[in-house]
């Protein structure tokens, strides 16, 4: 099974480039997309008819803002998109699929602003997502998306000059470190502790050409998930968007019992 990642940034621009393309050439089982961009009305219309695949959204209330969309070609048994937090769920950052033997989490978590002004809001998702992550921490969870930290000096390429920028700050990195301790495994760090790999670039200084990244995207996943991990990449070469793709590939697949046919409906369920 092969699940992607990808935060394309604008859905329009990215359909508009390499999107297509690069589903039929990658063909993944479920690929999570953060930062869509567009409201309901929009992605229903031009993007949900994806041949082989269901399509589910949460848009968000704020046009052109933030949002995140699942294609998967197994059927969820159900779809959740609410944390409880007024605007994280305005905002539409999240989707949670319940599958037969799994549960998925695409995340695209808040930046907390170059100039730290949204820091605040940042923190108080991260900590609302903890009790909830710990509870279900024994079952088999992969939880990805833009998580909109670097972990560790090995997770971008200027770390001293970055020591107390957004995405890199003591407070966000324990974040992630908090969600370790409960349970949690960096994948891509697990299978290669010491490479330098990459999910974001800025746009200047022709960044991306010279990889000067940050590893700001994750698979997660829980301890009892982690045995079916068989690799994770990322897709540097693949533009559309500032950042690239990456995706995890599990020795599992996915129980899918009936066809495929399109899936409409935005979810504004409650995610916990």
């Amino acid at each position: 099974m092969k699940v992607f990642s990808w935060n394309v940034n604008g859905i329009r621009s990215v359909f508009k480039t390499t999107f297509r393309e690069w589903l039929a050439a990658t063909d993944p089982d479920i690929v999570c997309l953060q930062e869509i961009k567009a409201d309901e009305a929009v992605v229903v219309r031009e993007y949900s008819e994806m041949d082989g695949y269901y399509a589910y959204f949460n848009c968000g209330g704020r046009k052109g803002h933030s949002g995140v969309a699942v294609y998967t070609k197994a059927k969820p048994l159900a779809i959740e998109s609410r944390l409880g937090i007024e605007r994280f769920d305005d905002e539409g950052r999240c989707l949670k699929l319940q599958f037969n033997d799994f549960v998925l989490f695409n995340f695209y978590i808040p930046n907390g602003a170059r100039d730290k002004s949204n820091m605040g809001y940042k923190l108080e998702v991260y900590q609302k997502l903890f009790p909830v992550l710990q509870s279900i921490s024994n079952e088999l969870v992969i939880l990805t998306g833009d998580f909109n930290v670097a972990h560790a000096e090995t997770d971008l390429t200027y770390p001293k000059q970055n020591h107390d920028n957004t995405m890199f700050t003591p407070a966000e990195r324990e974040q992630i470190t908090t969600l370790l301790n409960l349970g949690y495994i960096d994948a891509f760090r697990d299978k290669y502790p010491n490479k330098k790999a990459y999910t974001w670039w800025s746009y200047a200084h022709e960044a991306r050409k010279h990889d000067i990244g940050w590893r700001i995207d994750y698979f997660f996943t829980t301890k009892s998930l982690h045995p079916f991990v068989q690799d994770i990449v990322m897709q540097r070469e693949v533009l559309g968007s500032d950042y690239g793709p990456l995706g995890i590939t599990l020795n599992k697949e996915l129980d899918i019992t009936e066809p495929v046919v399109y899936e409409r409906k935005q979810t504004q369920t409650s995610l916990f």
